[in-house]
């Protein structure tokens, strides 16, 4: 099966810039895409110095839903939000100030990725923080999720007036242009041993988020932090929702039936744990939740964006019930992701129903992108001269 691969490379343009991100697409693109993806054939999409976060989630959510292994390639700088202290991706346009609204939360790159199978996503990465965002990694990992193997370096801020060089990336790229790519575990060790980053201070990223070479004073990582508490049975349920514990790792069989097409069975299988969950913890609890949106994406992969869209709607809304912030990432990305499935919705009598209750909640969380109540409110008024 074809792989995907997915090349990043993001910095502020100006004074701003930490890295010269740019500079190793051409070594990378250089490389066959087979060697790249580690398969027989590969799909390349490169994305150099965007500018508009939405058109990297874009590209990284179409990558996150083709077939066969994913291989994504982040070259760039780390800065942290400072309202709400999450870490972003610079991008072009990206400052201290404005990275809330012109940098990829990297929660964002997190979400897209949550619902691969293990073993089926690599993130590989060569990145430099910013002084808040090196300060902030000292007792926060940098977390992409229980099922993608993670490898890579993040260095420090560089020197005054100087750019740093994506050295880790380029050697990774040097390797894989003799036209063969080890396990990615002995790629890592070999770009390591070529740029010697364990003597800069450099945090090294291990499979699973792991931080290796950590140095002096920062705390050892656990080797990932889930994206919300997971759904338990607890002692006192029996028959059917005890049922769910023989059947290991729930995610993983989803997965699996998504990518084989049989999507009424993904649904039902989350169905069946959300229901466990909201009779276990409640229907506005982190585990119930996680269900919902879990059955959120299934609706999208099964081409079906008005039940997406619904569920995404409820998710948001129950999160705000529960005394959640209107700009927290959960609700956030809740309300975001309606409102891209809602465009999706061909029906005009379902799209002006969705859409009343999408724009009702856009009043409460605009979200990042400028306009985007503005938006909703003037496809409405389209609708309403549809049948």
């Amino acid at each position: 099966m074809p792989g995907t691969v997915l090349l990043l490379a993001a910095a502020p343009a100006g004074k701003g810039c930490l890295v010269d991100a740019a500079s190793v697409l051409p070594v990378l693109a250089a490389v066959p895409p087979g060697v790249l993806s580690g398969t027989d054939t590969a799909n390349v999409v490169e994305l150099a110095d965007p500018l508009e976060p939405q058109a990297v989630l874009t590209r990284l959510r179409a990558a996150a839903a083709a077939p066969g292994p994913l291989t994504v390639f982040v070259t760039g700088q780390l800065q942290l939000d400072r309202r709400q202290r999450l870490p972003h991706l610079a991008l072009a346009r990206t400052t201290p100030t404005t990275v809330r609204y012109t940098g990829l939360p990297w929660h964002w790159i997190r979400e897209e990725l949550r619902l691969r199978a293990p073993g089926t996503a690599t993130l590989i990465l060569d990145l430099h923080a910013d002084p808040e965002m090196w300060e902030w990694l000292r007792s926060n990992p940098l977390d992409a999720g229980r099922t993608v193997a993670v490898y890579g370096r993040i260095a420090p801020p560089p020197s005054r007036r100087t750019v740093g060089v994506p050295a880790y990336m380029k050697a990774v790229a040097t390797i894989l242009r003799a036209g063969w790519r080890p396990e990615v575990p002995q790629l890592h060790e070999q770009a390591l041993a070529r740029v010697g980053v364990g003597g800069y201070g450099d945090l090294v990223l291990a499979s699973g988020g792991v931080v290796a070479g950590v140095p002096g004073g920062f705390a050892p990582r656990p080797p990932y932090r889930p994206e919300g508490p997971r759904p338990q049975t607890p002692d006192g349920l029996k028959g059917a929702d005890r049922g769910l514990e023989g059947e290991g790792d729930p995610h993983s069989a989803i997965s699996a039936a998504v990518q084989s097409g049989r999507h009424p069975e993904a649904d039902a299988l989350a169905a069946r744990h959300e229901q466990v969950a909201v009779r276990a913890h409640g229907p506005g609890s982190e585990e119930a939740l996680h269900w919902a949106e879990v059955r959120a994406d299934l609706a999208m992969f099964a081409g079906d964006p008005a039940r997406s869209c619904r569920t995404w709607l409820g998710v948001a809304a129950a999160r705000l019930a529960a005394g959640q912030a209107p700009d927290g990432p959960a609700v956030e990305s809740a309300v975001d992701r309606a409102h891209h499935q809602w465009g999706q919705v061909q029906d005009a009598v379902v799209a002006r129903e969705l859409g009343a209750s999408l724009a009702e909640l856009r009043s409460r969380v605009p979200g990042r992108r400028q306009g985007a109540l503005d938006h909703v409110r003037r496809q409405l008024r389209q609708l309403q001269t549809q049948g």
